[in-house]
């Protein structure tokens, strides 16, 4: 794996998990320390670019967004700073969801496992943010398909991939096929910065659902 040597030791720990239970302890035992590691000595950026992303076409304050894989409320946090309120948070650790929850930011928050199909009904959402969480050991991308059947048409899926996941994994074959059968088309996609002190890379993408 690329960028090793300037990785968190917990960030290394998450990408390299034997699988879910280790996983869900490491995120048990950083939840109360997640946000000052990942910005103040990594310098996460992904739920800033996703959002504003996002919020280049969006402009409805009322859209009904769901911020999948919300851990602490980062995302959250900056669609309300930004005067959208309707968010809904998932995501499969109760550690992160209590740190999110605090916030005071969402309109519910579920423990959900992103690596199975979604409680949601079909065009629950206007718009789907997935900021950090399409990462090595975490989630793949079969669980677009789901963002696609949960947002309505017209809405938007802005979600980041890191570099090695994006290199390791069929995104480009998954997005073609969606893109393929008229299930979404790409708005704006490209390789930009992620982490910025440990020099790790995302692709960014913003979908349009058809």
């Amino acid at each position: 794996m690329k960028n090793t040597k300037n990785m968190h030791p917990r960030v290394f720990n998450t990408l390299h998990s034997a699988g879910r239970g280790e996983l869900e302890s490491i995120y048990e035992d950083w939840a109360d320390q997640y946000e000052q590691d990942v910005i103040g000595l990594i310098g996460y950026i992904g739920h800033t670019i996703a959002t504003e992303l996002l919020l280049k076409y969006l402009d409805d304050p009322q859209a009904r967004i769901l911020d999948a894989g919300c851990g602490t409320g980062l995302v959250g946090e900056t669609l309300s700073q930004k005067g959208f309120a309707n968010v809904f948070g998932v995501d499969f650790s109760q550690a992160m969801l209590d740190q999110a929850s605090a916030k005071g930011i969402y309109q519910s928050l579920e423990l959900t496992d992103l690596t199975k199909d979604f409680v949601f009904k079909d065009n629950s959402f206007d718009a789907i943010v997935c900021a950090g969480t399409f990462t090595c050991g975490h989630v793949g991308p079969d669980t677009l398909r789901e963002m696609v059947r949960t947002t309505k048409t017209g809405g938007y899926i802005s979600f980041t991939v890191r570099e090695q996941e994006w290199d390791s994994a069929p995104y480009a074959e998954v997005i073609g096929k969606l893109a393929e059968l008229g299930k979404w088309r790409r708005i704006e996609q490209y390789f930009t910065e992620y982490n910025l002190k440990e020099g790790a890379s995302c692709q960014l993408c913003l979908y349009q659902v058809c």
